[in-house]
């Protein structure tokens, strides 16, 4: 069977809401997304399902030596989410720690200005990132959001690895994903279109009338 290749977050989005067309206009849910990626993803999803559209934002914890290999996450109230390596024993790890705490409070000041307070009591929430390969960072995000209270937390992205979404089905109560294949190398090899999502553009999609 042929993995699905999505030709940009925009397409990957109106798919994965064909899948969540239950949600169409369901009384109290919302879709959060993941910034930056995921912020293209969900608000396509969140307009095909006339939902509102908010954020959540964790962050990957790497080291210096290799950046685009998480090893942990950083959730929104500070607790760190780490790999089956576990906590690293090397000196950088508060920097870098500290870093991303201080990269995730300017994001959230900067993506917030004008969006509505943030209540998820009670609320169906639609979790979005563009994919999953560790599972880290949604680790992270599920385990903030359900802190706030949700009624139901609905994991959905496009496509993810196998094994790292296993281990996020305890933290979700449901899962959508359209694509899980047997060799997963990175969110970006399954997207014809994969560029660097800009802090500007995820204010315009956050901003802009659904």
């Amino acid at each position: 069977m042929l993995t699905m290749i999505f030709r940009n977050r925009i397409e990957a989005g109106q798919r994965l809401a064909e899948s969540l067309k239950d949600y169409r206009e369901f009384k109290d849910t919302l879709v959060v997304a993941l910034p930056r990626g995921g912020v293209v993803v969900g608000r396509e999803v969140a307009r095909a399902l006339g939902l509102p559209l908010d954020i959540v934002v964790p962050r990957k914890i790497a080291s210096p030596e290799s950046p685009e290999y998480a090893l942990g996450a950083l959730a929104e109230d500070g607790e760190v989410v780490w790999g089956p390596e576990g906590r690293p024993e090397a000196s950088w790890v508060e920097r870098v720690i500290d870093e991303e705490r201080r990269e995730a409070a300017r994001r959230l000041k900067l993506y917030r200005q004008k969006l509505p307070p943030r209540i998820f009591n009670g609320k169906n929430l639609i979790v979005v990132d563009d994919g999953v390969a560790t599972g880290l960072t949604m680790a992270a995000a599920l385990k903030t959001l359900r802190k706030e209270g949700p009624r139901r937390l609905i994991l959905a992205v496009p496509h993810g690895a196998r094994d790292s979404l296993q281990k996020l089905e305890s933290l979700a109560d449901e899962t959508v994903v359209l694509e899980t294949p047997i060799f997963y190398a990175s969110v970006g090899s399954f997207y014809e279109e994969f560029p660097q999502i800009e802090d500007e553009e995820v204010i315009k999609l956050l901003n802009e009338k659904l």
